[in-house]
C-alpha cells in the first residue's frame, strides 16, 4: 500500500493549474471548488455532471501515457486504490503525485479535503465547512443494518470504513462493523442469520434494486439508496446526510 502525503509532512504543492484526479470523490471536489483548474480523470469520475476533461481510464487502473500527456502539475491519487509503480512512474517523469489515505470516517475524510485544499490553493470550500457542521454530530444508535456493495458473490461493507460511519452518525449500526476484514464476503445464509433491522442497498457499485430486497433477504426491511451519499465524500456530503435520512426513515416504515 502507498504511503499517504495528507498523514506525513507538508508537501508544498504550488497552486496547481492542470488537476489530474483518480479520486471520483475528489475530482468532484476539485471540480466545484476550484474551477477551470481539473484536466484529467478517471471514467468512473461521474460528478459533477457534464465534465469535460480528458478520461484516463479506470480509478484503480488508469492509462499512465494518457496522464502524462496531460501535462498535470499535480495528480491526486489513492493508497488504497492505486499501484505504487504508477505513482513512482509519475513522480519519475516530474509529475508531483499527492496521496490521499481511503478514510475511515466523515471527520477523517473532511480533514483530508481540508488539508490538500488548505496546502494547494490556500483555500477553505465552503461546502467544506457546511458538511462540517451537518455531520459533526452522531445519533445514538437506534437500528442495526447490512450492507451489501456487491452480490455474487456477496460483498458487505465491514469495519473502518466511510459507509459504516455515514450510517452511525445517523443511528444506524452496522452488523459488520466488528468484523475482522474491511469488506468480508459471507454466504447469503450467513447474512440472513445475522437478522439485522435493515438492510441498506446501494445502486453502486452494484446496482441494486427492488428485486434484490425480496428476493435475497426475505423478511427483512430494505431500503435503496444512492451510494453516491453512502460512500463519496466531498461537495455530496452536503446533499447526502438529508437525503439519507429520507430514505432511512422510509425503510423504517
Amino acid at each position: 500500500m502507498l504511503p499517504a502525503d495528507d498523514l506525513g509532512e507538508p508537501v508544498p504543492l504550488d497552486q496547481p493549474r492542470r488537476v489530474v484526479s483518480l479520486v471520483p470523490s475528489i475530482t468532484e471536489a476539485v471540480a466545484r471548488s476550484v474551477p477551470g483548474s481539473l484536466a484529467g480523470a478517471t471514467d468512473y469520475c461521474t460528478h459533477p455532471a457534464g465534465l469535460d476533461v480528458q478520461r484516463v481510464g479506470g480509478s484503480k487502473y488508469p492509462d499512465v501515457d494518457k496522464i502524462l500527456d496531460v501535462k498535470p502539475d499535480l495528480v491526486v491519487a489513492n493508497s488504497e486504490e492505486n499501484r505504487p509503480e504508477d505513482v513512482d512512474r509519475l513522480r519519475a517523469n516530474g509529475i508531483n503525485v499527492w496521496v490521499t489515505e481511503a478514510p475511515k470516517t466523515v471527520p477523517m475524510a473532511l480533514e483530508s479535503l481540508k488539508r490538500l485544499f488548505a496546502l494547494a490553493w490556500d483555500l477553505e470550500p465552503d461546502w467544506l465547512t457546511e458538511a462540517e457542521e451537518l455531520w459533526r454530530d452522531a445519533k445514538p444508535a437506534g437500528l442495526t443494518a447490512l450492507i451489501p456493495v456487491w452480490r455474487r458473490p456477496w460483498v458487505v461493507v465491514g469495519r473502518d470504513t466511510f459507509a459504516t460511519d455515514v450510517l452511525r452518525r445517523l443511528g444506524i449500526e452496522n452488523v459488520y462493523a466488528d468484523h475482522e476484514e474491511r469488506y468480508p464476503r459471507p454466504t447469503l445464509a450467513e447474512l440472513n442469520e445475522r437478522r439485522p433491522d435493515l438492510v441498506v442497498l446501494p445502486d453502486e457499485p452494484y446496482e441494486f434494486t427492488h428485486d434484490d430486497g425480496p428476493e435475497s433477504f426475505p423478511g427483512l426491511p430494505y431500503v435503496l439508496v444512492n451510494g453516491r451519499h453512502l460512500t463519496w465524500y466531498g461537495p455530496s456530503l452536503v446533499e447526502a446526510k438529508p437525503a439519507l435520512e429520507r430514505a432511512l426513515d422510509y425503510g423504517q416504515g
